[in-house]
């Protein structure tokens, strides 16, 4: 975010720039010192910050949202200065500017709740996505895609032409340069290599009743126990089914009173919001992916 202001007398104020530095390292004194003394010698205003030491794990987090003089070029210059005090400390670390849209692929089946949910936010500017591309096994939300003017890609998938299947969107991935995807209820299991491919780059959106429930209607199921809450959850996708490391739950009350047609559109809502939460931390540089485990710093 690029900001130019005018004062009271109509004298023009130095263009400001907004950045996010998203970093984690093995714990130790001084690294909070050694990040604020760095903003602070390049003229840097610190906006809001999160940190948090996993005493446990010996492991730190922190994302400092500050804003800077300068325009877009201003960057480059701040990542070149800050790579020694990274070095020093071991980090991981990104930096990037405030408010940037990431760009991201959404996958879909036959269910669109979470697809149209997901566009909305993108098109009223609630998630920080440029959605380039949707790919999806069927043509049942080609229209609504193209409605909101986003590519449609049908690309079927049985078990013979998988491979195929998965090279074609693997070439969108690339070609696109997308950095993101997204399985808003894309019903085909993604296979061990295209999952080590996108590794930390793709979510996805499953119902909390795993592994109680699994299969075919879950939430029929759901209702033949007599469940008393509903939930969503959305989770990096990994090679192990529907068990990656988590990013966002939702979870509703629900009661006897409740039909299976009524858990399952409460489960709607629990996996539209649980979802769209996972997008936006991830592209906003809250989610920092540690193992089987996530820190968002929210």
């Amino acid at each position: 975010m690029t900001v130019t202001e005018t004062d009271i007398a109509g004298t023009k104020l130095p263009t400001t720039v907004e950045h996010v530095l998203t970093l984690d390292c093995p714990e130790g004194p001084g690294i909070v010192h050694a990040v604020s003394g760095f903003l602070l010698e390049n003229g840097c205003d610190i906006i809001d910050n999160k940190q948090f030491g996993d005493r446990a794990e010996g492991h730190f987090y922190m994302r400092v949202h500050f804003v800077s003089e300068g325009d877009e070029s201003t960057l480059d210059a701040l990542r070149s200065s800050f790579a020694p005090v990274a070095d020093k400390f071991g980090m991981r670390w990104q930096l990037e500017r405030q408010g940037s849209k990431r760009k991201v692929l959404i996958m879909v089946s036959k269910f669109g709740h979470c697809l149209n949910d997901l566009l909305f936010r993108a098109r009223i500017g609630e998630l920080p996505v440029e959605v380039v591309a949707v790919v999806s096994n069927h043509q049942d939300h080609r229209g609504l895609v193209e409605w909101h003017g986003i590519p449609f890609h049908h690309i079927p998938v049985t078990a013979d032409t998988k491979p195929e299947a998965e090279a074609k969107l693997m070439d969108l991935v690339d070609g696109l340069d997308v950095e993101l995807v997204v399985l808003a209820r894309y019903m085909q299991v993604l296979s061990d290599e295209l999952t080590r491919k996108l590794d930390g780059r793709a979510i996805n959106i499953h119902h909390s009743f795993l592994p109680s429930f699994k299969g075919a209607k879950p939430y029929h199921q759901a209702y033949a126990r007599g469940v008393k809450t509903v939930g969503a959850t959305a989770h990096y996708v990994n090679a192990e089914l529907d068990e990656g490391p988590i990013i966002a739950q939702q979870v509703v009350e629900v009661d006897h009173t409740f039909g299976p047609e009524d858990l399952v559109a409460a489960g709607r809502d629990t996996e539209c919001k649980a979802l769209s939460n996972a997008v936006r931390w991830h592209c906003e540089g809250r989610v920092i992916l540690q193992g089987n485990r996530t820190v968002v710093l929210r």
